[in-house]
């Protein structure tokens, strides 16, 4: 699992980062404690989940993964 959310040296994204996507996509039709959520299944805090998620985001291979999602964060995140 890497630290930055970033796959490896092939240019794949890594199991943490599909997670995220997966995380990311589920979370748009659940309710709750996100917050928690995020430390209980990443082990990280809300803070250093959001950063690794803005990195994953500006991969092309999250945008070839899944563009629909990507497209939308990235529009969130633009405000």
């Amino acid at each position: 699992m890497d630290a930055v959310g970033r796959g490896g040296d092939d240019g794949r994204l890594s199991e943490r980062d599909l997670e995220m996507l997966a995380f990311e996509r589920r979370w748009w039709r659940r309710r709750g404690a996100r917050d928690e959520e995020i430390r209980r299944r990443f082990g990280v805090t809300p803070v250093r989940y959001f950063q690794q998620l803005n990195a994953l985001i500006e991969r092309p291979e999250a945008l070839a993964e899944d563009p629909v999602l990507v497209r939308t964060l990235l529009r969130r995140r633009e405000g």
